[in-house]
């Protein structure tokens, strides 16, 4: 694994947060993350469209939350002609077929159950991370 010319910068979207410390953690094992954490759809919008905000390489998004879940976010960052090209991981507890479904149909990138297991947990999101920002290639940032 080669050093980034920057650190990358991932907008996590999870309301959980036990879990959002140890998506952190795992992400930082890594190497350089600026991780900003929203709460929840809206606050990840807001962030999202705040022009003094950096555009994140990756957002990794959960779907269970107050306000606006992670369903109806999806589909605003998919159909928005200046976000629909970031990257979106859905990290969540659902392995319902309808949930898996509905999220590759509204163009999620990638579906993954978070695991019971602390350690396949961490392997799940720095599985995540090696493929999304090593290995992906990405478009230019605007």
């Amino acid at each position: 694994m080669h050093a980034p010319a920057r650190p990358f910068d991932v907008l996590l979207v999870e309301d959980d947060i036990a879990d959002a410390m140890l998506i952190e953690e795992a992400l930082a094992e890594r190497g350089a993350r600026n991780l900003v954490q929203a709460t929840d759809g809206v606050a990840a919008l807001e962030h999202l469209r705040n022009p003094d905000s950096p555009r994140p390489d990756l957002i990794v998004l959960d779907l269970n939350m107050p306000r606006m879940n992670g369903r109806d976010l999806l589909r605003i960052l998919k159909s928005d002609a200046d976000l629909q090209t970031i990257p979106v991981v859905v990290l969540t507890t659902s392995s319902a077929p309808d949930d898996v479904a509905g999220a590759y149909t509204s163009h999620a990138n990638a579906y993954v159950t978070k695991p019971v297991n602390l350690d396949e947990f961490e392997q799940a999101v720095q599985s995540i991370d090696s493929f999304y920002l090593d290995t992906a290639t990405r478009p230019p940032r605007s």
